[in-house]
This record gives C-alpha cells, structure tokens and sequence, in this order.
C-alpha cells in the first residue's frame, strides 16, 4: 500500500506501529531497516581506513616514518571526501559524459541527498557517502606502496589528481553506466578498488624511486601489536565493505559477510603455514599479509558465491600472492626495480585479479539475479553467452582495461607533478624521516621527545618554504 497522499501528506495506518508509519523524515520509500544498515556498514568501512589503516600504517613502517605514513592515510581520507562531494561522486556514478566517465557535477543539495537511492530504500546520501569511503579507501591502499620517502607536498597534489583522473573512470566504467557496466562481475571492487590501487601504488613508486637503501634492506615495524590492531579494524570493517555493497539488509548481505571471514580465516591461515613450511617460522607479518590477500580476493563475488567457494578462494589468495611475494618477487629483476613499501602490488593486484577472474567462473547465476535483478546479462545467468568461460573472458577485459589505464594515467599525473614538486624527498629528509617533515616524532621515549630547547619549540619555528617554491630548472 502505497501511504504518500501528496507533498507533506501521508495517511495513518492504524495497524503498523507508530515507528513504522512514514511521515516527512521518513518518505514512504524508505526501509529504516536497510537504512539503518547502510548507515552501520558505511561506518564500518569508514574506519578501515580512519583509524584502521592509520594505525596499520603508521606501526607497519620503521619509526622515523610512523607519522608520516599515517598522517598520508587521514589526509587522503579527508581530501577525498571534498573532491568527492564537490565533483567527483557525479563523474563516478552521474551521467554519462564519455563511456568512461560521467558529468562533473555538485552533490550538495538537499533535493539531491534526500530523494530515494539508485540503489536500494535508502537516502542519496547514504549512497553517496558509502561510495566515498569506497573512493578513500582505494587512495590509502595506494599510499601503502610509496611509504617512507615520498615528498608530503607531492602526495598532496597527487591525491586529488589521481582520484578524479583515475578512480572515477573506473568506478564509472564498472559500476556506473560505462561501457563494462554488464559485462564484469565486480560485487564490491576487486577491480574498481583493489586492482586499481595495486597498479597505480606499482606505477607510482617506480616513478618516485625507491627508499634510501639501507632503508629498504631493513624496514622493521615499530610495533607489532599496534600492527595487529589495524588489521583487526580492517578485518572487521570489511564486513561493512561487502555486506553493505547490496544497500540491504537482505541475504546476499547475510551471504558476503560469512564468506568475508571464511575467505580471509582461510587465506590466513594458508599464508601461515606456507611461511612455517619454507622458513620454519610463524609471521606476524605474513598472517596480515594472508588476512589481506583473502579480504581482497573475496571481494568482487562476496555476495555471489557459495560458501565452498569463499572457502576455495581462500586457498588461493593464501597460496599465489605468497608465491609472487614471498619467491617470484626476490627473483625477479623487474619487480625488485621498484620499492612497493608494503607489497601492494601482490596484496591487492594479485589477489584483487585472482578474485575477479575467480568469481566470473564461481559466481552462481541465482545470486547474481538477487543482486542485480533479473535484467542482469552477465555471461553466467541460465548459460547465456557460453557460460562461465566468456564470462571469464569478460573479466580478463575489465582486468586489461583497468591495469592499463592505472598505469598510463598514474605515469601522466606523476609526470606532471614532478614539473611542479619533488616526487621524492631529498636524501638529507629521508635520513631524518618524520621530524624532518612533519617536525613531530611517533614516541617520546628516554627523552627523545625533549631534544630540543623550549625556546626552539616547534610552534616558535621559522617555517620551512615548501620545496614547490624551491624548485630549480
């Protein structure tokens, strides 16, 4: 039954419960429910990256570079949120401007946040807030690559530039109306997200160069146990990242998140017991590692797979990015050419296409259309197209389309913002680390917080001019 008599007007319904009745703040269209849900898991997903990936970040590297590698994390995550907002939501999921990219565009007002969602009973603005932090997410990851050497300022331009030249072409290609819209299986972004940030973190630290080399030979945490901690945020959060993706409080919903935990338990546990095989050992590190591997390779058919084949996925992502990081990696002159600080390129490229290619062959054909509806044209519905194969097909294209344009837009911004900055700091800041930069130290321990003379406080510094004003032709 439909309440809504007109603008403001809704007719009382005596046999539903007074919090059920819908009135001007809640529109008839609405489901508290999912909305309630939409709300939780955008949260969720949310503190993967603030404060999980802060912390992940900033306990994960060597501690010179605890602050700045975690404050590159909470700049790009409030960055992101303006640019998104301001035009970047509308290129990503407005419309179509090109095939690959919708119309710049303000998501700002009111009559725009509070209609219904394209998706689901819920607000715009739930939709435009989860895809933010979707958005945000995916610049953190890349920030994972290029840790412990790369010039604030540059990253600071670089933010902004890669998420409007590179996401939202993605993000529209794949979920918007572009030209993969319906043909590319990617639930929750082992493409858009994973894939994308991996090859754009590879690209750009090849640009950047690497970190100073004894450095790069010896880069241990500075806390393990603060390490832990942001894993476990991002662990958990990712049950806002698959189980919100349906913006429902529904099955599929119910489905992601029990094959989110199974995919990753497994992975990490593959991970592990690889590492105690070859090195006798059991790391911490490696069990990270392994729980990220199995996040991202169940992402782009969390909602769309069985069980047993979360638990198939698992096995892999433990077993094939260990492989390309642990051994190929050490062997290979190209990849040990480039200093991807936290091995993005294998957690998230590798296990973000080992996820996509597996679930256009995994994905069940009846959750496919309680997903998407029974307008769905994927290769795999009732048989269509020739099956699971040309569906693999399908996805192979999506891969090749978005590793190649992350990696050719990426070199152009990186290019571009070496004419105006430094890509990378100067030896004598990369020897100093987070002092040097940010005039500000993770730990105050045995007086190392008390080096300098009150008189000389930081607040009572002259400021440093930025190198962008310093740079010589």
């Amino acid at each position: 039954m439909n309440n809504y008599t007109g603008p403001g007007q809704y007719c009382c319904l005596p046999d539903l419960p007074l919090g059920l009745r819908p009135d001007e703040a809640s529109p008839a269209w609405m489901n508290k429910a999912d909305n309630a849900w939409q709300l939780t898991a955008t949260t969720m997903v949310g503190m993967q990256s603030v404060p999980g990936l802060v912390i992940l970040y900033g306990s994960m590297v060597k501690r010179k570079w605890a602050v700045n590698s975690a404050f590159m994390a909470l700049y790009a995550f409030a960055m992101v949120l303006l640019c998104w907002v301001l035009w970047a939501h509308h290129m990503s999921f407005g419309t179509t401007l090109l095939p690959l990219v919708g119309k710049p565009g303000l998501a700002l007002s009111e009559k725009f946040l509070l209609r219904q969602s394209t998706l689901g009973r819920v607000p715009m603005a739930d939709y435009v807030y989860y895809e933010f932090v979707f958005a945000a997410i995916t610049v953190i990851l890349l920030a994972g690559s290029l840790l412990g050497r790369m010039n604030f300022y540059a990253w600071m331009l670089f933010v902004p530039l890669w998420l409007t030249l590179s996401y939202t072409v993605g993000a529209f290609s794949v979920w918007g109306h572009g030209f993969l819209d319906k043909y590319i299986i990617d639930y929750a972004g082992g493409y858009v997200i994973h894939l994308s940030s991996g090859v754009a973190g590879f690209t750009a630290a090849f640009w950047v160069g690497p970190r100073l080399s004894h450095d790069r030979q010896h880069f241990p945490p500075n806390n393990i146990i603060h390490m832990l901690g942001g894993a476990g945020f991002l662990w958990l959060g990712w049950a806002g990242f698959n189980g919100g993706s349906p913006f429902a409080a529904d099955l599929i919903a119910s489905l992601a998140i029990l094959n989110t935990h199974i995919c990753a338990a497994t992975s990490l546990l593959v991970w592990v017991s690889m590492d105690m095989i070859v090195y006798k050992k059991s790391s911490v590190i490696g069990a990270v590692q392994g729980m990220i591997t199995g996040l991202v390779c169940i992402t782009p058919g969390a909602g769309i797979v069985d069980p047993w084949a979360a638990l198939l996925m698992g096995v892999l992502s433990g077993s094939i990015p260990w492989y390309t990081m642990m051994v190929l990696h050490k062997k290979s002159a190209f990849f040990q050419s480039v200093d991807d600080t936290l091995g993005v390129f294998h957690t998230h490229a590798v296990a973000g296409l080992l996820g996509g290619l597996l679930s256009g062959i995994l994905a069940r054909s009846n959750l496919l259309e309680m997903m998407y509806g029974s307008s769905v044209s994927y290769a795999v519905t009732e048989g269509q197209l020739g099956g699971p194969l040309r569906q693999l097909g399908y996805q192979l294209m999506g891969a090749v389309f978005i590793t190649a344009w992350n990696a050719v837009i990426t070199t152009l911004i990186c290019l571009l913002i070496s004419r105006i900055v430094d890509l990378r700091m100067n030896e004598e800041d990369l020897e100093i680390g987070d002092d040097a930069v940010h005039g500000e130290e993770v730990y105050a321990l045995w007086g190392d917080g008390e080096r300098m003379p009150s008189s000389h406080r930081r607040w009572q510094m002259t400021p440093r001019i930025p190198s962008i004003c310093l740079r010589h032709y």
